[in-house]
Parts: structure tokens; C-alpha cells; sequence
């Protein structure tokens, strides 16, 4: 029997779960918990990660369901791939899936970060550690490259959507247009093409779905679902504001507002607001604020930190727990580092769980509408060339020292100089793409074998 009539025999014989669904909340509990050990890469290879587990291998959600989602989270200020690991918890298992999917998507990288902050500000730099971030940097990047492939064959099945991912990815690629400008920008034509009657974006529509993409073992109807309304709405932010600024006010009735517990939570609760586009949208707001406004860092130690996001699971702008614990461990020791990190995490990310579960309900009723419809495949297309340029962007800064911008008038293009490639990163990087597309390893191998490749190439080099 082939392995997917198996896996669809096994799928039926199992209890239902109380959702509906045979997936059991801890059986999701545990693939959550693995996503987010194994969220490297930024947006790009998180969204790839997420995608390769959930769509083609476990198949709980469909294609259409899996960028429907991605759609809305483009949108939202904060980290989208936290976001729409937190909106797929929801589908599956309602509030409480949506929590331990979006914390356990974090906690990981929460976990690395404090702990290589401990060492950053007490030892320094352990070359171990490195030679395991190299290895896994460079699977990354092979996981995205076959990402963007897979997710641009299924969603760009039309001329108009493939130029509308082209006309996107050059938006921000090469004139670096606000991110949300060019995802609004598509959206808006979406619904103007379907309001006057044309067709061709070749996957909107409920239940359609790409001729390779895997059939879901969930169907629609069992996937979690609230009506949205006015009643609901107050309820959520009753509850997530007061808890959004908790910790910042017990904070200033303990120690004052001016204390750096108070004004880093609401510097980085303020920022969770406005980071549209994700962390790289904001990092050099962050870094000029830190640095220069409030002196909290170095710009050293700004580099160090954003160095340390950048190879450890989970969002980039976790950065911020960086930021937060260097400031409290300078001003108020080992004790003072760990609260201030764990404000800022808080600060940062109880938002977006709010935007998921007051905001999940109207996305999931708008899959209906045909004009809306429309408007959503067409930002499914923008969101195609969002993730090659995000793919792009880690790639050169990855395998480059120096990225600078070009001299062509009109534009914000950035290239690489060639001479300042890391070579030890791009072997092991082109190891990762054959094990990938042509030994067809699994991600789990893949990452494994490349983090001690890297090891071993750290000690080769050094």
C-alpha cells in the first residue's frame, strides 16, 4: 500500500480529537515544539519550514488554507512566521492551540539566546557553538531556495500572478518600496481584477488546490472556527491589553517609570506596533535607538546581537532579548539581564497573539467572497516574491561580508562583493543543496548533518 493511503488508513482509525479532527492536541504539541527548534533562517526559512511539516508532510492543512493564513499575517505588525505558526495552532486546536504554537515557536529561540548571552557577557565567543550555527545557516539556506520553489509552482499558476510576484519581489529587492505598500498595493488590484469580472490568479477558491500540492488528512469543516462580532472583540482586549502591559506597570509602581524594566518594555511594546514587513523592516530603528538614542549598547555589541538572531532558532526580533538583557546586566547584574529580557520578550510578542485571535475569525469568513478572494490571491502572489526576497537578502548577507548599495540613480539595489565571500560558508552551502535536491534528506537529517559539518569545518579553518 502506497505510504499516503497508510497514512490516510491510520488518520481513520484514530479517535477524533474534540475539534473534530484526528490530530490530538499533544500530538501537535510535539510538532510544534520541533517547528520551533528547528526555525532557523529568518522569514523565509520558517514560512519554508512550516510549509514542508504542515502542508506536505503531516498534510493537517491545505495549500489554499496555509497561504490564506500567510496572507493575513503579512499584514500584521510583529514577526509574520511567529504569527502564522500562532494562526495554524488556532485552526487545529483553537486558543489554546494558538498559544502553545506561538510560544513553543519562540521559547527555543528565547532559550539560545538567553543562554548565549550569558556566555556572550561572561566567557565570550565558544567556536563550538559557531561551527554549529555555520552548519545550520547553510541548510537554511538550502531549505528556503526549495521553499520558494515549491510555494511559487503551486501559488503562481497564471501569467497575471506570476507578474505580480516578479513586480513584487523588484519592488522591494531593487527599489526597496515599504513592505506594506506592496502587499496593500496587490491586494487592491486583486479586487479590482475580480471585481470587474476577470479571472486567472489560478488559486483562490474554496477547496482548490494545486495539482501536486498534497490533499490535507483535516478537512475545512473540522479546522477551529469562531464568529466574529463586537462582543468578542471587547472580550479579547479586555483580557490582552491589561496583560500586554502588565509586567511594565508592576514594574513602575515598584521601582518608578523611569527605571530601564519600564522604559524597555515600552519602547519594545511600542515597537511591536509598528514593525510592519518583520524584523527586517525595523532592525536599524532598533539598532539607532539603542545605540545612539539611548546608549543601552555598543554598536559592537549591537552587531554581536543581531549575529546571535541571526543563527539561532526562532524570529529575528529576538534580537531585542539581546538588546534588553546586555542593558539590565550592565546597569543591574546577572539577575537585572534576565528580567529585562524577559519584559521585552513579553512586550513583544503578547501582541501578536492578540492580532491572531481577534483578527483569525473575519480572515477565515472573507475565504468566501469571490472580490476578496481575489484581493487574497493576489497578495498570495506579492507574498511569493516577499519570500524570494527575503531568501535573497539572508543568502547575501550570509555568504558576503560587504553588501553595498549600487550608484544606479532611482534605485536602492544592493550587491555583494564578490571578493569578500565567505568560502567556507559556500561549500557548505552547496553541501546542504545536494543533500536537499538530490539525496532528498529530510529536514531533520539535513540540519543534523550540517551542524556538524560546520563544526568540523570550524575547526579545519581555524
Amino acid at each position: 500500500m502506497p505510504p499516503s493511503r497508510v497514512c490516510d488508513a491510520a488518520t481513520r482509525t484514530r479517535k477524533p480529537d474534540v475539534t473534530g479532527h484526528t490530530v490530538s492536541f499533544g500530538e501537535a504539541t510535539r510538532v510544534w515544539l520541533r517547528i520551533g527548534l528547528l526555525s532557523f533562517g529568518g522569514p523565509a526559512g520558517q514560512i519554508a519550514l512550516m510549509h514542508k511539516m504542515l502542508v506536505d508532510e503531516k498534510r493537517w492543512i491545505g495549500e489554499e488554507r496555509f497561504l490564506h493564513a500567510l496572507n493575513y499575517c503579512t499584514l500584521l505588525p510583529g514577526p509574520e512566521a511567529q504569527q502564522l505558526a500562532t494562526y495554524i495552532g488556532w485552526l487545529l486546536h483553537g486558543t489554546r492551540g494558538g498559544l502553545v504554537a506561538g510560544t513553543l515557536f519562540v521559547l527555543p529561540g528565547a532559550a539560545a539566546i538567553l543562554t548565549l548571552s550569558v556566555i556572550y557577557v561572561t566567557i565570550g565567543h565558544v567556536p563550538l557553538i559557531a561551527g554549529i550555527f555555520l552548519g545550520l545557516k547553510a541548510a537554511v539556506m538550502a531549505l528556503v531556495v526549495e521553499a520558494v520553489l515549491r510555494v511559487g509552482r503551486r501559488a503562481l499558476r497564471s501569467t497575471v500572478s506570476r507578474t505580480l510576484a516578479a513586480v513584487a519581489f523588484f519592488a522591494l529587492f531593487v527599489f526597496a518600496l515599504p513592505f506594506p505598500l506592496v502587499v496593500i498595493g496587490a491586494g487592491v488590484f486583486g479586487y479590482a481584477w475580480t471585481r470587474g469580472g476577470r479571472t486567472g490568479f489560478g488559486a483562490s477558491g474554496h477547496g482548490s488546490r494545486a495539482a501536486d500540492a498534497p490533499a490535507p488528512v483535516i478537512d475545512d469543516s473540522a479546522l477551529h472556527r469562531a464568529t466574529p462580532g463586537a462582543g468578542r472583540a471587547l472580550r479579547l482586549l479586555a483580557v490582552w491589553l491589561p496583560l500586554w502591559f502588565l509586567p511594565m506597570g508592576v514594574a513602575a509602581l515598584l521601582l518608578g517609570p523611569e527605571h530601564l524594566y519600564v522604559q524597555s518594555g515600552l519602547f519594545f511594546a511600542g515597537m511591536a506596533v509598528v514593525t510592519f514587513g518583520g524584523a527586517y523592516a525595523v532592525l536599524a530603528y532598533v539598532a539607532q535607538r539603542v545605540v545612539v538614542d539611548f546608549g543601552w549598547l555598543t554598536s559592537a555589541q549591537m552587531l554581536d546581537g543581531l549575529a546571535l538572531a541571526e543563527t539561532t532558532p526562532g524570529p529575528l526580533i529576538l534580537v531585542v532579548q539581546f538588546v534588553a538583557f546586555v542593558a539590565g546586566y550592565q546597569t543591574h547584574g546577572m539577575t537585572g539581564g534576565v528580567i529585562a529580557a524577559a519584559i521585552a520578550l513579553w512586550a513583544t510578542f503578547v501582541p501578536c497573539f492578540l492580532w491572531i485571535f481577534l483578527g483569525a475569525p473575519y480572515v477565515e469568513s472573507l475565504r468566501h467572497q469571490a472580490t476578496l478572494a481575489g484581493a487574497l490571491a493576489a497578495i498570495t502572489a506579492a507574498v511569493v516574491g516577499v519570500i524570494l526576497n527575503l531568501a535573497l537578502w539572508f543568502a547575501l548577507h550570509a555568504l558576503f561580508t560587504r553588501v553595498a548599495a549600487t550608484p544606479l540613480p532611482g534605485t536602492q539595489l544592493h550587491l555583494p562583493d564578490v571578493t569578500s565571500i565567505n568560502p567556507t560558508l559556500a561549500v557548505l552551502t552547496i553541501l546542504a543543496l545536494v543533500l536537499t535536491f538530490a539525496a532528498r534528506w529530510s529536514t531533520s537529517r539535513t540540519l543534523l548533518v550540517m551542524a556538524v559539518a560546520g563544526v568540523a569545518a570550524s575547526f579545519v579553518t581555524a
